[in-house]
């Protein structure tokens, strides 16, 4: 199906609902009075989807793209505008609106599935680290899994862009966000992790913030280690060494356990070693808990924040973990 065809089948569907309401339009069709127009908290539909997906190529990420308006993104937009020079609302007003609009490439974009998308192999993930263990790699569980990570997009969202389309299928035609291909983020020489807010800030030379990402930080019995530390080293596609013994809520017959790389790693596709022991800034297997969740102490992204965070640093980067 081609992209204005698309479109126009979605604002079809899309006529009798408000777009406070519905998430299946097409942002790329908006007026130039509809993308002036406020986002604010509980809205959801075109508006918000494009408002995260210019974000997200702002490197000021809320996350999951889902077409509606949460903790992350009212946490992106606020750094966002303190970034810019902006009046922090945490609201998309109109001259965060005009800001984010100098991007003008297109919201939405048309993806044709290729061979690897849908190659392969896709395994369930079990419960059990004993059967985790047993495990070769543990990848995506389908192609609209790896899909949706591909593209930042929540596994629901990408099912509603796409009605009666088939993710496992070369050839397939689908509309995805257009964030793929962004150019990799300048060195930074500092990382600020801020508990309050969720939010992990990359720093440059001239202390400029550069990019935001939600995180999850720590809990009640694995609290984040605040204070000043250092990025010991990065590794790519890691594998877990488990360790009943760090972890509070560990089985009593759990031992330890060696676990296979994979985006379904529980550390997911990047490790951040900090020189304080055990502890990392890592992926995650579960892209929609960041931000919402707990962890056991350490600093979970999305697997492509991580990515992303990980070409920006190097060993010896300064790592500021704050309340």
């Amino acid at each position: 199906m081609k992209m204005q065809h698309f479109l126009a089948v979605l604002m079809t569907c899309a006529a009798s609902t408000s777009s406070m309401a519905a998430p299946l339009l097409a942002p790329d069709t908006l007026s130039e009075t509809e993308r002036a127009q406020p986002i604010t908290e509980k809205m959801k539909g075109s508006g918000v989807l494009r408002a995260q997906v210019l974000l997200d190529r702002a490197r000021f990420s809320s996350g999951e793209i889902d077409a509606a308006y949460g903790q992350n993104l009212r946490n992106a937009i606020r750094g966002y505008q303190q970034a810019n020079g902006l009046q922090n609302t945490g609201s998309i007003d109109a001259p965060t609106w005009a800001v984010l609009n100098s991007d003008t490439a297109p919201i939405l974009v048309s993806y044709t599935l290729l061979d690897a998308d849908v190659a392969g192999p896709f395994d369930p993930i079990p419960t059990e680290w004993v059967d985790k263990a047993k495990m070769k790699a543990l990848g995506y569980t389908s192609a609209k899994e790896a899909l949706s990570e591909k593209f930042h997009v929540s596994p629901k969202l990408l099912a509603e862009l796409n009605p009666g389309k088939n993710f496992g299928r070369a050839g397939e035609e689908i509309i995805v966000p257009n964030v793929a291909g962004t150019s990799e983020l300048p060195q930074a020489v500092k990382i600020i992790v801020d508990q309050s807010d969720h939010t992990l800030s990359l720093v440059d030379a001239g202390g400029k913030i550069i990019a935001q990402f939600p995180v999850t930080t720590g809990s009640q019995y694995d609290p984040l280690p605040l204070g000043n530390w250092k990025v010991n080293g990065v590794a790519r596609n890691p594998v877990f060494h488990y360790n009943p013994k760090l972890f509070w809520d560990a089985d009593p017959g759990d031992t330890k356990a060696r676990i296979a790389a994979g985006p379904n790693n529980p550390v997911g596709v990047v490790w951040i070693d900090l020189s304080k022991a055990h502890y990392g800034i890592h992926g995650t297997p579960e892209p929609s808990t960041i931000g919402k969740t707990q962890s056991h102490g350490c600093i979970r992204l999305t697997n492509w924040d991580a990515t992303a965070l990980a070409q920006s640093v190097v060993t010896g980067v300064d790592v500021l973990l704050q309340e």
